[in-house]
């Protein structure tokens, strides 16, 4: 029996978005869950990590105060119905639970290449024949190493601290230089005379320079090249994390690489790799960056590639459940023996009030100023007062560098394009978007793809459920094959996969394939013809599975009475040999704690989405949490 939520045109919401940014392997982007937070003393997005003072600055003027409240806001974003997102396929009651109602609630562990699940439990620093270990009590003062870390950590008022140099020598000027650098990443170094006598002067590198090249270092010839180790965050993304580290280590971001992108409302440990930085240098950062954690270090002669892993663990905590025992048993069953329809989580198109699926669709149909305006336009929902205010400006006087005086981030979309508009002018549209990171712009596609996908994998489960029929597809290598009425009874609805739409892929022979034909023309595209003449946009399309089932199924229903606390140890509590959340079976709250491993590219939400049958649209949750607290 196929469960339905309802019924839905191709092209039912109007939604947008900028935050495109956050696209991941499998998690769900962060829901806020702002009054939430305040009233169950959880941190909030802002918090956590220590930032640099001008970032600081930007935060505090995002934060403008607005007389609609989040979930006010929110009732202009987007729901599961408007993306596609209808079917379920399980029979099970459904009930209702709180997803991330603190981001601990949510625990990713990457799972690596040779299957093994990634966790951090090791700080110690490698040291080969060729490093020369810094005794750092013999070089600096303990008074040098408190004036450095409040400087490192801004919160010195001096631009500098000065070392004099006792009993002058080259090399003890050379043993400074490297204490200073080697313990306070972030920091630079350079020699001053003064009154006759020498001074090693620490300060912090600025503007481009904070960026540039790192100094070339000698790097011992027998080492790996690549430093590999397991980065353990909370309440961050991937990108803001690299980022930051790549700040206080004055390098560029690409220095580093990695398997996959994770949540950032959430606790995510991952395996990254970083050329020609020292453990030594890497274990430093955890002195001064909170929450996170950098250990499990080893040299390796190869860089991590995106798409490597096998896939995430997760540990969920849905908490504040309705169900009874015997609805959460058939649920998890039905998880573990069936699986769930592999949709596109909703993170994939957007919060706001244009999705990213119009902006993909625009693009593939050479409507550039369409592109421009949906990105540019005022729109309702949930953004950062200064955003606001640059769409205003943009919309009065159409003057890309009057709308970019407007925001004080120019990092975000909007103000890549303004700049791009004001460089290239509005005329030349197609070059100023390229000016957006290749990335970014092909999410707006991909995104698209992932409307169409989801559309049409419910149209499939409606028309023929559970079961391979004749002109479904199912994979031989990486080449899909339709099959007979013969062979129907051979497969199982796990192996058949279904497309993208793109140039380089067949679609199924039974009606969906004409379904997919309709859709796009619909959109003004010819499925026939999905190469874009500029070539970043032509589509050659995939295949993705229909129906996932995930491994590693366990659950437990959990009682509490502490709403504060978090219900998961971490592997950073373990480091600190901090004991596990203890539970009563008398408490005042209920929670579903679940654990499931999926492959890469898979939305755990979606996952959840089925043991619930709820929506797990930001929208949705917002408003369930909104009635909670009443």
């Amino acid at each position: 029996m196929i469960m339905e939520q309802q019924a839905s045109p191709y092209h039912s919401g109007m939604a947008e978005k900028r935050a495109l940014e956050e696209e991941e392997d499998g998690t769900l982007a962060g829901s806020k869950r702002v009054k939430l937070e305040r009233e169950n003393g959880g941190s909030t997005a802002e918090e956590g990590s220590m930032e640099v003072k001008e970032e600081e600055e930007e935060e505090e003027d995002e934060e403008d105060s607005d007389s609609e409240s989040f979930a006010d806001m929110m009732k202009h974003g987007l729901t599961e119905m408007d993306v596609g997102i209808l079917k379920y396929v399980s029979t099970h009651e459904g009930f209702s639970g709180i997803l991330k109602e603190r981001y601990s609630d949510f625990v990713v562990h990457e799972i690596s290449k040779q299957g093994s699940v990634v966790h951090l439990d090791d700080l110690t620093v490698p040291m080969d024949a060729e490093d020369a270990p810094i005794d750092v009590s013999q070089v600096l003062t303990e008074e040098q190493k408190q004036d450095l870390e409040e400087l490192q950590q801004f919160k010195n008022k001096e631009s500098s601290v000065s070392i004099k140099v006792i009993e002058d020598t080259k090399e003890k000027r050379t043993l400074l230089h490297q204490a200073v650098k080697s313990l306070f990443p972030g920091l630079e170094t350079k020699t001053e005379e003064r009154d006759g006598g020498k001074y090693i002067v620490a300060y912090h590198a600025a503007g481009k320079r904070a960026l540039a090249a790192p100094r070339k270092h000698s790097w011992p010839k027998n080492r790996g090249s690549f430093c590999h180790c397991v980065l353990y965050k909370e309440n961050k993304d991937t990108m803001e994390a690299i980022n930051l580290l790549s700040k206080f280590l004055r390098v560029k971001p690409n220095i580093f690489s990695y398997m996959g992108t994770k949540d950032k409302r959430a606790i995510t440990v991952q395996q990254i790799a970083v050329l020609k930085i020292s453990a030594q240098r890497l274990a430093h950062l955890n002195k001064c960056l909170m929450n996170f954690r950098l250990g499990n270090f080893s040299y390796q002669k190869h860089p991590l590639k995106l798409g490597e892993l096998q896939g995430n663990q997760f540990t969920v905590v849905i908490r504040n459940i309705s169900g009874t025992d015997e609805q959460i048993h058939k649920a998890l069953t039905s998880l573990r023996d069936v699986g769930f329809i592999n949709y596109y989580g909703m993170q994939r198109f957007g919060t706001t009030a244009v999705p990213t699926y119009e902006v993909g669709r625009a693009i593939l149909q050479n409507n550039w100023k369409e592109v421009m305006d949906l990105i540019l336009k005022p729109r309702p929902g949930a953004e950062k007062g200064y955003l606001v205010r640059c769409r205003e400006e943009w919309a009065n006087s159409q003057d890309p560098e009057a709308a970019l005086k407007k925001l004080p981030v120019k990092r975000c979309v909007e103000g890549q394009l303004l700049r791009g508009l004001a460089k290239y002018g509005k005329n030349n549209i197609v070059t100023a978007f390229s000016t957006i990171p290749r990335n970014n712009r092909l999410m707006y596609i991909h995104s698209y793809q992932s409307y169409v996908w989801n559309n049409m994998v419910s149209r499939r489960i409606e028309e023929f459920g559970l079961k391979a029929v004749e002109g479904d597809l199912v994979l031989h290598g990486a080449t899909a094959v339709p099959i007979s009425a013969s062979e129907a009874n051979q497969y199982s609805i796990h192996e058949i996969v279904m497309p993208l739409p793109g140039f380089d892929v067949m679609y199924p022979t039974h009606k969906v394939g004409a379904a997919y034909r309709e859709m796009l023309q619909v959109d003004g595209l010819d499925i026939d013809n999905m190469k874009h003449k500029i070539r970043d946009y032509s589509l050659s399309g995939a295949y993705r599975k229909v129906l996932i089932r995930p491994k590693d199924v366990h659950w437990e229903v959990i009682a509490y009475d502490d709403p504060k606390i978090p219900l998961v140890q971490t592997d950073v509590e373990k480091l600190e040999g901090k004991p596990p959340p203890t539970f009563s079976n008398d408490g005042k709250f209920r929670a579903l704690r679940m654990d499931f491993s999926l492959p890469p590219s898979t939305y755990a939400t979606m996952a959840i989405r089925e043991v619930l049958k709820m929506d797990t649209s930001i929208k949705k949750q917002t408003q369930l949490n909104t009635i909670w607290l009443r």
